[in-house]
């Protein structure tokens, strides 16, 4: 292996190949960092001719600010401890702008001891302020996008709030010329009515965390059981609502009130995706999770599924993706305020488990509530 040259460039081919590079500033330094050479990529990007610089400190192409962090000699110790050292950041013309650099310090040994470094700096000013620009973009498409998803949820409660009161406001303006068995169906619609606005309300605040779960626990079979009617009514004239609940012990801890809420979720949600006369299936199973599928799962730990199925058209795979997502819907406007199925993702999540879709087009839907058991005092 030929001896390594003493870091300087004399005048031969080697030094008219550098001097030939202009896109980038290729000098060398001593191992204190003083300059020893300069090409006339460096007088390009950065002003300097190599009388200017040679025998001046390399710092003195660093901001201020860096300097006074110590950045060139931390560098310069980096690469003499590593062999390289490589960075992006900001440095200084002769005229005082600034720009944006990749840096390279290669430390150059001879028989163990530092001779010096070679140091090579691009400009990536206009690479830097691209990638900038699209961040900006990207921010300002993210905000964008926020701003719209807000317009949705605001417009679709609005008329979902504003249908209720208009089912609410001509049952009361009937009621005094209404007969009785008239006026008992009025009232009914009402109190429908009501009732729909008191369960867009808790998913609102199920949403925004403004209402904090009380769970206790509670037998969620007798709970289902005890909700059945409600459940049915909630799946309507044409739909079957049946269950299907495991034979075992279904003890968990959780919110009654707010299990309930989100099972009513599901099932209207399954009664609305129906094109035609179906049935809905309200099961419960005690599964452990293949932790591959669900990574959110706690390992070694058996859950209870609480699923709610359908016969329906199922969902295609973009939707089944997005369907939980805060504000997502596809039903028109007026009809869903997309916050049923974020609100059964937040309870899941808050009664210290999951929530999970399984859905193909023709094939109906699976919502799944994954509820931790508790653990055995032997656990």
């Amino acid at each position: 292996m030929p001896p390594i040259r003493a870091p300087h460039f004399p005048f031969n081919g080697e030094h008219l190949l550098l001097q030939g590079v202009t896109d980038y500033a290729i000098y060398m330094l001593d191992p204190a960092g003083h300059i020893l050479s300069w090409n006339t990529g460096g007088e390009r990007i950065k002003g300097y001719t190599d009388a200017e610089v040679i025998g001046q400190h390399f710092s003195r192409f660093y901001p201020p600010e860096d300097v006074a962090l110590g950045l060139p000699g931390e560098g310069l110790a980096i690469a003499a401890r590593e062999g390289r050292y490589e960075t992006e950041g900001w440095r200084v013309r002769k005229d005082g702008t600034r720009f944006r650099a990749n840096i390279v310090i290669d430390a150059i040994h001879h028989e163990g001891e530092l001779l010096g470094f070679a140091k090579i700096t691009k400009d990536i000013t206009d690479r830097y302020r691209s990638a900038e620009t699209l961040r900006e973009a990207e921010r300002a498409l993210a905000q964008a996008q926020k701003i719209s998803a807000i317009g949705q949820l605001t417009l679709g409660i609005a008329h979902d709030f504003n249908n209720l009161l208009a089912v609410i406001s001509a049952s009361l303006d009937l009621l005094p010329s209404a007969g009785e068995a008239r006026r008992e169906v009025l009232l009914d619609a009402a109190r429908q009515a009501a009732d729909r606005g008191s369960r867009l309300t808790r998913q609102m605040l199920a949403f925004a965390r403004g209402q904090d779960l009380e769970p206790a626990l509670h037998d969620v079979n007798a709970l289902i059981r005890g909700a059945e009617e409600v459940y049915r009514r909630a799946a309507g004239p044409i739909t079957q609502c049946t269950l299907d609940l495991v034979d075992a012990d279904g003890r968990v801890m959780v919110d009654a009130e707010q299990l309930e809420a989100a099972l009513v979720n599901l099932v209207a949600n399954a009664r609305d995706a129906m094109d035609h006369p179906g049935s809905i299936r309200i099961t419960t199973r005690i599964a452990r999770p293949s932790l591959h599928l669900h990574p959110d799962a706690m390992p070694d730990r058996e859950y209870l599924y609480v699923t709610v199925a359908d016969d329906g058209p199922g969902m295609a795979e973009d939707v089944r993706l997005r369907a939980m997502e805060p504000f997502f819907t596809t039903k028109d406007v007026g009809r869903g305020s997309g916050l049923g199925l974020s609100q059964v993702f937040g309870f899941a999540s808050q009664s210290g488990g999951y929530a999970f879709i399984e859905s193909e087009p023709g094939k109906g839907t699976c919502v799944t509530m994954a509820i931790p058991l508790p653990e055995t005092a032997g656990a």
